[in-house]
């Protein structure tokens, strides 16, 4: 069932087997495959069905380099979805590379293989509803997808690697007649932890402090509980839960809110591509299930090895949206409707350089020049994204000329000195409102900058087209600090390791010295990989999910894997 918490009374004590804190995919994958055990469960969500700004201003919080990383209460939506009411949909799992403890990456390597997350994955995809659990050009749709770039076979990239694309799914809307229907299940909104108590020793979690909307406070009692709040506020309420723990739960080694990653991403250089137009696909195939999948450019775990290097993609990219020399009247388009765009997108999508009057008209003489062009990726838009149930992943338009940018993913290192930590002011109900303190390391410039000389050696080597870089971005650095920490990609704070020493959590996502608390989502991952993290978020959830309902020698398979109910506006 769902309830709303403000339905609670003062000092109540609520209890169940098990409490998860926070309803955003990793917790809504919990509590659904919890439900399946028989125990109670119970899942207390912060925000309601929807965003609100009461809820959302308690996402407010300190940023030291605002130009680095975007305000602390934006990409983090308080409401029952958490994050996938507003994701993009891109599902792609890791790669075995990214859990081995490589030498030229300090920090590096899981306690775990990839081998224990990749059975979890077709399971994860099938939530998700990314489609089949194939990420494979070669055989992902009928005949094999289109290629980027034809005869382009590089020698440190490998072509074949693809994304697959959600709904995307908004997990609160899409599972919520389930988690109603779960006899076991008990969600309730507008609940926020305060504090976790733990018991005299230190030992475990006697009890959690919730407060409503309506600022009354009641407790949780549970055998075990998880944290499933996102990479930032998971380190914050076990900061914040400092009684017994001097320091805070878990935080014995001073680990909690270290290692904080995003992604290094961004758009950088100019490829001027030879050859006939139709030699060209940047945009998407679909798969026989309806599946939007793309390819990209991905960097070899060999050449990674060789360089010294972190994980990292390119995509082909439109020209940039704010440069009027693209004379793409679509585009122009999309420059002069940013004030309409959400943050999180026009962030990205658009510019940092305000935009002059003479940069406005020249956008306008696009638009009016180009009118059919615009009309038809109107029409396009309209049809395929905003009507449509699956929607269009992104903006693909063909530029007049064989121009194009690139679109880069890479992974940002483990970094002891970027971290989530306290402020001194304080929310509505008293707790302190986080600190964010980002920073990236010389090692993931040199991911970037060493990368693109890659790929444009290749491109040049095949005489496919010539890559460059403009004159503001011959500095990979600034290209780095001009896009800053990628949006709503929250990795790390609260890191799995072999002992207590190199993390905060086991290979069980059991947090060390206290006997039943888990961490569950991207907090715990030890590294970033190029990969957006909502994939290996839901597959790590259903294997935390598998250990703490007993079954954890129990794998699922495609054919066992439950199908998702058929799409429900709620």
């Amino acid at each position: 069932m769902i309830q709303d918490a403000d339905e609670i009374v003062r000092d109540a004590a609520v209890h169940a087997n098990i409490c998860i804190v926070g309803g955003g995919p990793a917790g809504i994958t919990l509590a659904m495959t919890l439900a399946k055990t028989g125990k109670s469960v119970l899942l207390i969500e912060s925000g309601g069905l929807a965003p609100s700004n009461e809820a959302q201003a308690l996402n407010a919080g300190e940023v030291v380099d605002e130009t680095l990383h975007s305000p602390a209460d934006k990409y983090r939506p308080r409401c029952l979805g958490g994050a996938t009411s507003i994701w993009g949909g891109r599902c792609v799992p890791f790669d075995p590379i990214d859990f081995e403890q490589r030498p030229w990456i300090d920090h590096s390597g899981w306690p775990i293989g990839y081998d224990d997350v990749e059975r979890y994955y077709p399971a994860a995809n099938a939530l998700c509803e990314a489609g089949e659990y194939e990420y494979d050009a070669r055989v992902a749709t009928p005949g094999g997808m289109r290629p980027v770039l034809r005869g382009f076979t590089p020698r440190h990239f490998d072509v074949n690697g693809i994304e697959r694309f959600s709904c995307p799914t908004d997990f609160g809307r899409r599972y919520q007649t389930r988690l109603r229907a779960a006899a076991n299940v008990r969600v309730l909104l507008r609940a926020t932890a305060t504090r976790l108590r733990a018991s005299r020793d230190g030992s475990r979690i006697d009890g959690l402090d919730v407060r409503n909307s309506r600022d009354v406070g009641f407790s949780v009692t549970a055998e075990q509980f998880v944290l499933a709040m996102g990479g930032i506020e998971t380190p914050r309420l076990m900061l914040t839960s400092d009684d017994v723990h001097a320091g805070g739960i878990g935080n014995a080694n001073d680990l909690v809110g270290r290692f904080y990653m995003c992604h290094i991403a961004g758009t950088i250089g100019t490829l001027r591509v030879n050859g006939p137009s139709d030699s060209i696909w940047h945009g998407y195939d679909v798969a026989a299930d309806g599946t939007y999948c793309r390819r990209r450019f991905s960097l070899r775990p060999d050449v990674q090895a060789g360089f010294g290097l972190g994980n990292a993609v390119f995509r082909l990219h439109h020209p940039r949206i704010a440069d009027p020399g693209h004379r793409t009247g679509p585009l122009s388009a999309i420059y002069l409707a940013q004030r309409f765009i959400s943050y999180e997108y026009a962030k990205r999508l658009v510019s940092h350089t305000p935009p002059t009057a003479g940069t406005w008209l020249r956008h306008g003489l696009n638009a009016a020049t180009d009118p059919f062009s615009t009309i038809r990726f109107l029409v396009h838009w309209l049809r395929y994204r905003t009507l449509a149930e699956r929607k269009f992943p992104s903006v693909i338009i063909r530029p007049r000329a064989n121009l194009f940018s690139l679109d880069f993913n890479a992974e940002q290192v483990p970094n002891p000195d970027s971290r989530i930590g306290l402020a001194g002011t304080r929310d509505r109900f008293g707790n302190r409102r986080v600190r964010i303190d980002w920073r990236y390391a010389a090692q993931d410039v040199e991911t970037v900058a060493r990368s693109f000389d890659l790929l444009r050696d290749d491109l040049a080597e095949q005489a496919i087209g010539r890559l460059t870089l403009a004159p503001d971005e011959a500095d990979i650095e600034a290209v780095v600090r001009r896009d800053g920490a990628y949006g709503g990609h929250h990795i790390g704070t609260a890191r799995m390791g072999a002992s207590a020493a190199s993390g905060v959590v086991d290979r069980d996502c059991k947090v060390f010295g206290v006997n039943n608390l888990y961490v569950a989502g991207s907090a715990m991952f030890p590294t970033s990989s190029q990969a957006n993290p909502t994939l290996t978020i839901v597959a790590t959830a259903l294997r935390l999910a598998d250990h703490l309902g007993g079954v954890a020698t129990r794998a699922p398979c495609v054919g066992a894997a439950e199908q998702p109910e058929p799409a429900t506006v709620l």
